[in-house]
């Protein structure tokens, strides 16, 4: 599950919401990890590629552009402060000018664009009415008398000349209509360029509280980081007890191999059956597609019955009991119900709905932990926590009676969380 979350550089936003601060803090510090990874191996390739000959070598121009400070008669930047240098205007009389400048060429561009828009509309208005009188006098005279062309120019050019001057004249009425509505927005701009001056005086106090909230929010961050840190420390600590436990896992199964197949032969040479401990663990045969996440109920318990019972997963050690810390698919609410009389320390193992795995809910003085085990694979682990990897179910638990589970929290399993109604919870999966 983990190296497909960062194959994907993915993860679903309610797996997430499963994982403890901790978690992320871990998940994201291996992701960022896997892009330094990705970036560093595409910069060696581009390299090698270079060298080979592959592609060419980005050329970098040098920039021509550079900044150059005034400066003042004592060789420093020289600063201008408005209202404050000899021969200046108040600072108020200087912003009562500059607010009702910049109503004035507001107004003033609002005025030519409507303006624009009536001209043209005054043109297109009286062009049309032109050109359709000059069609109707065109069109009677030509049909009622060919020969009196002159008699039709002059009253064409009479009718041009009535249309020119009522045309001036709309223009004239236009013009001035479009004068009275610059003055009225000038004077609207400008009482609202004075309201927004007002209220940007009576917003002193919320910048104070701005500040506040700003050094409240650095004061988080430096927190993250610092619960960073401790993320980073046990993601190494947990990284060095991967590799001595794994080590010495490596030699224990190797004389544990040599010791079970000497007494298989010598049980095949005397024909006698061996007593002794349950059988190893049998490898489960997957005889069935299991989807990338689980869908129902009834497909968690066929996960279950096939590929989580053959490994022994719920039994104690080595007998036919299942261990008192498993529980079956129960939700948070649930477990935390259970676990809510219990000391520090008490602990229990349900099936997850999430995953194809399990929830570690742990009980602390005050609330509650859940860690994500992962189970997709041949090995159970914790999702982003614990790098360390073991072969049973029952091997994680053992293993972290004697170990934390993290740095910053310093979780150590002690009290299992027993079963509290009859029949138990996990009687679907044993049926």
């Amino acid at each position: 599950m983990l190296q497909q979350i960062l194959h994907d550089m993915y993860i679903d936003p309610e797996l997430l919401a499963e994982l403890s601060d901790v978690q992320k803090h871990i998940l994201f510090y291996k992701m960022r990890e896997e892009q330094l990874r990705r970036w560093r191996e595409r910069e060696a390739w581009e390299a090698l590629s270079q060298g080979d000959g592959l592609r060419p070598p980005k050329v970098k121009r040098a920039s021509d552009k550079h900044i150059q400070w005034l400066l003042g008669e004592d060789g420093e930047v020289w600063v201008w402060v408005m209202g404050e240098g000899p021969g200046d205007k108040p600072y108020e009389e200087i912003s009562e000018e500059l607010i009702a400048e910049r109503a004035r060429l507001q107004a003033q561009r609002e005025a030519e664009e409507l303006w624009k828009q009536k001209e043209a509309e005054i043109t297109k208005k009286f062009r049309d009415a032109l050109a359709n009188e000059k069609a109707r006098i065109l069109a009677e005279k030509w049909k009622v008398e060919m020969e009196d062309r002159k008699a039709a120019k002059v009253l064409e050019e009479r009718i041009h000349k009535e249309f020119k001057r009522k045309e001036e004249e709309e223009r004239k009425r236009g013009e001035e209509q479009i004068r009275l509505q610059e003055e009225q927005r000038a004077k609207e701009l400008y009482w609202s360029l004075k309201q927004a001056q007002l209220r940007c005086q009576a917003s002193e106090k919320e910048e104070q509280e701005w500040e506040e909230q700003l050094r409240r929010s650095k004061a988080a961050d430096e927190e993250r980081s610092r619960g960073a840190q401790h993320a980073r420390d046990e993601y190494r600590r947990h990284s060095l007890r991967a590799i001595q436990k794994g080590t010495v896992a490596g030699l224990s199964s190797m004389f544990q191999e040599l010791g079970q197949n000497h007494e298989q032969e010598s049980r095949l040479y005397h024909h006698l059956p061996g007593p002794g401990p349950p059988p190893p663990l049998a490898v489960p045969v997957r005889t069935w597609e299991r989807p990338l996440r689980p869908l129902s109920r009834e497909v968690i318990v066929r996960w279950f019955k096939e590929e989580q019972l053959p490994r022994r997963a719920g039994f104690e050690r080595n007998t036919k009991s299942i261990a008192p810390w498993f529980h079956g698919i129960i939700s948070r609410e649930n477990a935390e119900d259970l676990l809510e009389n219990m000391t520090e320390g008490a602990f229990l193992i349900r099936v997850s709905e999430k995953i194809w795995g399990y929830t570690l809910s742990y009980r602390l003085q005050k609330g509650f932990k859940h860690f994500l085990v992962d189970a997709s694979g041949d090995f159970y682990s914790f999702l982003g926590v614990d790098p360390n990897r073991h072969a049973t179910l029952t091997d994680l638990i053992d293993f972290h009676k004697e170990e934390i589970i993290t740095v910053s929290g310093g979780e150590l399993l002690q009290e299992p969380c027993g079963q509290r109604d009859s029949p138990p919870d996990y009687h679907l999966l044993f049926e």
